[in-house]
């Protein structure tokens, strides 16, 4: 076999995009990734090179000057850049799930306003849905907007777990608006929900009149990318900024946005697994121990030969995921199954990888040690296993359902 993470039936333009991005991530990540994320410094440099490749109109139609590339493609290249440093994919993954809720459910006004300047990179989106205390009960959100006389709204509340909280000039954020409380049944709250396109400046402090951005918040991994909360006191918002132009319409945008988001963090755990097991086979074939180099040792060769069966695997079911999507299927089990083994798997092989390393592991000198508090984030990102193992198990009972 040649190398991992090779995917058939690609056409030659997506082939010419992934060798732009893997080149891009040899030369202008990997040398410099480490050194950025012990500093916790936001990779410019980095960004500036995306944005002249055009990833942040991968996928957005050419009538909106994008790319028009499909979610698979924009999934390879995801791969690809989590396994030169994983923050510089989340930079990406909020303003292309921004993109997409646009241009899945926005108005024609909202598309030509947004869509050409997020193609270029000029504005960037990011994406809020999750508040304190809530994690994966979405129908919990507490941020209200209520209706003004003039057919506007005022936003207030707080959300959590901004990714590109501070550097963002456009911000999706959900919101209830009261739309079927007088209903009843089961479906009521999550039609009470609605998704704003709030503008802003970029930076922190207050970026617009009644909002906040306090600051970064300090985390384990995920460093170089700013992560943050966002404070709504009185922001006031036009009605033209709801997304589709319709309230009560949030959460079915905002679970369409996930089910793409969650390909993006397969891909991602893909990634860094995939670099983990680079860095192990080399450094076995390097380290020697009892005469011989350590991948000799049968023990060595049995780990790195799983190690490479999982990565194939996750690539194999995140690659599936993209497609369904493509052909326009729905694909919240392959998206909730990619992700959860993705993730599962990620954090296997880094662990595996740091065995092998031994000591020089747990040294900050070694790029494992990095991988290593990377990986754990996608455990959690765009919801846990145990989220998708519910959402794979009620699907299978509706779909296996005895008869009569």
């Amino acid at each position: 076999m040649g190398r991992l993470c090779e995917t058939e039936g690609l056409t030659e333009d997506q082939t010419e995009i992934l060798k732009a991005v893997r080149t891009f991530v040899e030369e202008k990540i990997l040398p410099v990734a480490t050194e950025l994320e012990h500093a916790d410094e936001y990779p410019q440099e980095i960004v500036d090179g995306l944005k002249e490749l055009g990833i942040f109109g991968l996928t957005i139609p050419e009538e909106y000057d994008g790319l028009g590339e499909s979610l698979l493609t924009y999934a390879l290249c995801v791969e690809e850049i989590a396994r030169g440093w994983m923050s510089v994919s989340g930079v990406i993954n909020t303003h292309f799930i921004v993109a997409y809720m646009l241009m899945q459910h926005g108005t024609e006004e909202q598309k030509r306003k947004y869509l050409p300047k997020m193609a270029t990179g000029e504005i960037r989106g990011a994406f809020s849905m999750s508040e304190p205390g809530l994690g994966s009960d979405v129908a919990a959100v507490k941020t209200k907007a209520t209706k003004n006389a003039d057919g506007g709204y005022t936003i207030d509340g707080q959300k959590m777990w901004l990714t590109n909280g501070g550097t963002s000039n456009l911000v999706a954020v959900l919101a209830k608006t009261g739309q079927g409380n007088e209903q009843s049944g089961a479906d009521s709250v999550y039609k009470s929900m609605t998704t704003f396109l709030v503008e802003k400046e970029p930076g922190f402090g207050e970026t617009a009149p009644g909002l906040t951005i306090p600051g970064k918040l300090d985390k384990m991994g995920y460093k170089g990318v700013e992560t943050t909360e966002a404070i709504f006191e009185g922001h006031q918002v036009s009605a033209d900024q709801v997304l589709g132009g319709a309230p009560g319409q949030g959460f079915y945008q905002m679970m369409d946005g996930v089910e793409v988001g969650r390909v993006n963090v397969a891909a991602r755990a893909v990634g860094i697994a995939n670099r983990a097991f680079e860095l192990a086979i080399a450094y076995a074939q390097q380290r020697e121990t009892f005469g011989k180099p350590i991948a000799q040792h049968q023990a060595i060769l049995f780990r790195l030969a799983e190690m490479a069966t999982k990565v194939e695997t996750a690539h194999a079911m995140m690659v599936k995921a993209a497609r369904l999507k493509d052909r326009g299927e729905r694909n919240d089990v392959e998206a909730g199954m990619a992700k959860m083994v993705a993730a599962e798997y990620c954090n296997e092989v880094v662990q595996d990888s740091f065995r092998i390393h031994g000591g020089y592991g747990y040294s900050k000198e070694y790029e494992i040690e990095r991988l290593y508090r990377e990986a754990a984030f996608m455990l959690i990102g765009e919801g846990t296993s145990d989220i998708q193992k519910m959402i794979i198990g009620r699907a299978l009972l509706k779909d296996y359902q005895l008869k009569g």
